[in-house]
């Protein structure tokens, strides 16, 4: 499998940007803080899957990361209002 990306360094690793992955989708990293427990991957996993597009989401409390793989890119306050209602914050992409 071959993972291109969108940044302009050319560098597969810790860019940040949405990384587009043969007939998945765009996949894009958040850092979001306040996760600390399996209840919290899920409450922010379940608001970020209820948007549009959205195909994939794994949340992680222990890194603060969540992954998520849509079909188009997402409009980031929109994901940023997904995490707000889940009772956690964005601070950005990872």
């Amino acid at each position: 499998m071959t993972t291109q990306t969108n940044s302009s360094s050319g560098s597969c690793c810790g860019s940040g940007d949405a990384v587009d992955v043969q007939g998945v989708g765009l996949t894009t990293t958040y850092r979001v803080t306040g996760m600390t427990c399996g209840h919290c991957e899920s409450s922010v996993s379940q608001e970020i899957s209820a948007l549009d597009g959205v195909t994939a989401v794994k949340a992680v409390a222990k890194t603060g990361e969540v992954t998520v793989t849509s079909a188009a890119p997402l409009d980031e306050d929109a994901v940023r209002a997904a995490v707000d209602e889940a009772g956690y914050e964005l601070v950005g992409r990872a």
